[in-house]
């Protein structure tokens, strides 16, 4: 795997989350928080789970302690906070795509699993896509429940990005 599309991952990353953070600040806190009946419930119980999901993948890549976290975590109430928090987290990502070399992406990489609790072994180009793709997957849950509050998340096409839309 190039790098290079990591890096371009990582900079959809930013660039949808902004979006998604600037429309979900349009909605009142009582909007973000109601069970709308989705996996993870809410649009701030997504937003925090894909904050989770990050924050495990990246402790792994970089070798640091896993934080204590279960899948459905709110590792923050307060919306600001969490933006705040994502925001960090996305500038930690990019670094982290930018450093990624060929090499390290072509080894095995072994990590224990908390939803399933099993160690599994995957070239790590693999996890890094599982990353990448995981965000995507629930920013895209997040977009239909801002679309049922009124909020148009706007263009989330990977193209719209690079044309600066």
């Amino acid at each position: 795997m190039i790098p290079a599309i990591f890096q371009t991952y990582a900079r959809y990353n930013v660039w949808m989350n902004q979006n998604l953070y600037t429309g979900c600040a349009k909605l009142s806190d009582v909007q973000r928080k109601n069970d709308m009946g989705a996996f993870f419930r809410s649009i701030h119980g997504t937003l925090n789970h894909i904050l989770v999901g990050d924050r495990m993948w990246m402790a792994r890549f970089t070798s640091k302690p896993l934080p204590p976290l279960m899948l459905d975590a709110i590792i923050h109430e307060d919306f600001d906070q969490l933006w705040a928090d994502r925001q960090a987290l996305d500038t930690e990502i990019t670094t982290f795509a930018t450093d990624l070399r060929e090499d390290w992406l072509a080894q095995p990489f072994t990590y224990t699993s908390i939803a399933y609790g099993r160690t599994y072994t995957y070239p790590a180009w693999l996890l890094v896509t599982h990353m990448f793709n995981h965000q995507t997957h629930h920013r895209g849950q997040v977009t239909a429940l801002m679309k049922q509050c009124g909020i148009d998340p706007g263009p989330t096409d990977l193209p719209a990005m690079s044309a600066g839309l």
